[in-house]
């Protein structure tokens, strides 16, 4: 059996983890995050909102399930780097197409393999989120100057990235039946399955690229307005922001999922802020504050809406209040105008990959959509 070839992730504390090259051979730099899902890694690796991050599965064996063409979340991978323990040597699903390795190395996605994820996780829980390098093949010649590359390279606060991710131009998805509602969405790094979660009841979706006008959004003529999840800082996102006003101002329905919730925040006033290491995974306990249900919820952002003081603050648009509040650590997941013509949640309720327990969403969309 070949001998597997040498890896190194350095953080930029200078903590060290050796191990071995996992997909493409190189080096690769970005944000160290961990996501605690067991499944829907495929998920996870083409989901836009993990751009310029380096992704650590806690979930010790990835890879059984090979890859397919049915899962993709976008166009392409967007992870930066990928970290894990224990890889499968063959995919073994009815579903799978391919290797989920061959798959990171035809996209150049340099990764690493058999370390102890489980002290590197604990480790970013203890310092946080930080910069982080991995390094295999010829980028290992000179190893005296692989920390002073990783502190070279940009922090994630303050990175402006959601037109890195975004559609070069509109395209619409079409529900399965007649549409009897048209939602314009603005892609600033939306997943696939939020505009087919629309599509799926009766919703005929438009998505626009981000740096889309407000005069070209309103024109649609849309019956509703959305914003998607995305990477970066929010507080980067000014565009975003004045889009955000411009359908308040012109009192039409809005809904916002992730990096969304974080643009209506902002939009209504509210300041954003970085998570020490962020929610990533697919089981975080979400409370709607309207109805008092806890929702198991999949999650991936390592910023939030700063808490107004109180649940309810005046805005320009009306009043406003939190609707959900994560119930490990109090995060403020989800805003809404108390007239209900806009609300957002900072979670995933597309569910891909994850529970369904926040579905009801779309439905809730689509009431004030129709003025139920």
């Amino acid at each position: 059996m070949t001998a597997p070839e040498p890896a190194v992730l350095v953080l930029e504390d200078g903590r060290t983890f050796r191990g071995s090259a996992y997909g493409a051979r190189g080096e690769t730099f970005g944000e160290a995050v961990f996501t605690t899902a067991m499944t829907g890694y495929q998920e996870t690796l083409t989901d836009p909102s993990y751009h310029r991050q380096v992704v650590v599965q806690t979930a010790p064996h990835i890879g059984n399930t090979g890859l397919n063409g049915e899962d993709p979340e976008s166009r392409r991978i967007w992870v930066s780097g990928y970290v894990v323990r224990d890889p499968a040597v063959r995919a073994s699903n009815w579903r799978a197409t391919g290797e989920l390795e061959d798959g990171l190395r035809d996209a150049g996605v340099v990764g690493i393999s058999d370390i102890d994820t489980r002290a590197l996780t604990r480790h970013l829980r203890e310092r946080g989120a930080m910069r982080v390098g991995v390094f295999s093949g010829a980028a290992l010649a000179d190893p005296g100057t692989l920390l002073d590359r990783v502190l070279a390279s940009p922090a994630m606060a303050g990175a402006d990235l959601t037109e890195e991710v975004t559609t070069p131009q509109s395209y619409v998805v079409e529900p399965d039946g007649e549409a009897e509602l048209t939602v314009a969405a603005v892609d600033l790094g939306i997943k696939a399955m939020t505009p087919r979660r629309m599509a799926e009841r009766g919703i005929r979706v438009i998505v626009l690229p981000a740096r889309t006008s407000l005069a070209d959004l309103l024109g649609t003529g849309a019956d509703g307005f959305f914003l998607s999840n995305g990477p970066g800082d929010p507080a980067t996102a000014d565009h975003a922001v004045d889009l955000v006003q411009g359908v308040l101002a012109a009192d039409r329905p809005l809904f916002g999922i992730c990096f969304g919730n974080q643009m209506l925040g902002r939009a209504l006033g509210l300041d954003t802020y970085k998570l020490k290491f962020g929610h990533r995974g697919i089981n975080q306990p979400v409370m709607d504050l309207t109805t008092g249900k806890v929702e198991v919820t999949a999650h991936n952002h390592g910023f939030a809406v700063a808490a107004p003081d109180g649940d309810s603050f005046a805005t320009p648009y009306g009043p406003a209040m939190v609707s959900h509040r994560c119930l490990n650590d109090d995060v403020v997941e989800g805003l809404r105008l108390v007239s209900g013509r806009a609300f957002s949640v900072q979670y995933h309720p597309e569910a891909a990959a994850g529970p369904h327990d926040a579905a009801y969403l779309f439905d809730r969309f689509r009431a004030v959509m129709e003025g139920r």
